[in-house]
């Protein structure tokens, strides 16, 4: 009986050994970790791509001329910068022959507040695909100045280096042949 017991003893202690500490520790912690590091496998092969795409970009970007670059910051602009687009109008008004009387801001913008592009602007238009990446606002320039005059700012606008559009002007008539311009001017900037 002796010789049968022992055995008998020595599998039970095996099976106990396994249920209580091997197949717990296997199921819970290890699980976890292998899980854990497959997660981080992913993980590091999700980073190379993006590395990857980031270094195509980066040379993409640099096979692009300097030059046009700058042209194209100065175009779309990151911000509005005001300081520099009230000299910038300045310049153009001053060279037209133009005299400022006054410039107002007013914040306009072509979608909502959740980002989304609306289905159609205040004057009727359809806004353009993707519009929500484009922020604008408007000046409200007053001005006093001859027709020609006029006819020269809005060629200066025309010529503008910056992305500017003329959506209104109001013209004051007058016997002197000097007229009061009102004008609403929108820029558009990067957001």
């Amino acid at each position: 009986m002796n010789s049968n017991l022992l055995p008998l003893l020595a599998f039970l202690l095996a099976i106990g050994i396994f249920f209580g500490y091997a197949k717990p520790t296997w199921s819970g912690p290890i699980a976890e970790t292998k899980a854990a590091i497959a997660d981080n496998k992913l993980a590091l092969l999700a980073a190379d791509e993006y590395k990857k795409k980031q270094n195509a970009l980066a040379s993409a970007r640099n096979d692009i001329d300097p030059e046009n670059l700058a042209r194209l910051s100065v175009f779309l602009p990151d911000s509005v910068d005001n300081v520099g687009l009230i000299l910038d109008i300045n310049a153009l008004v001053a060279r037209s022959g133009l005299s400022l009387e006054n410039i107002d801001v007013m914040s306009n913008d072509a979608s909502d507040t959740k980002g989304n592009a609306r289905d159609s602007t205040s004057d009727g238009t359809l806004p353009v695909a993707g519009a929500h990446l484009v922020g604008s606002i408007d000046l409200l320039l007053s001005a006093v100045g001859t027709y020609t005059a006029l006819q020269t700012f809005l060629v200066e606008i025309e010529k503008s280096v910056r992305l500017l559009d003329i959506r209104d002007i109001t013209v004051k008539s007058s016997d002197t042949g000097v007229y009061n311009y009102k004008m609403t001017v929108r820029l558009y900037w990067l957001r």
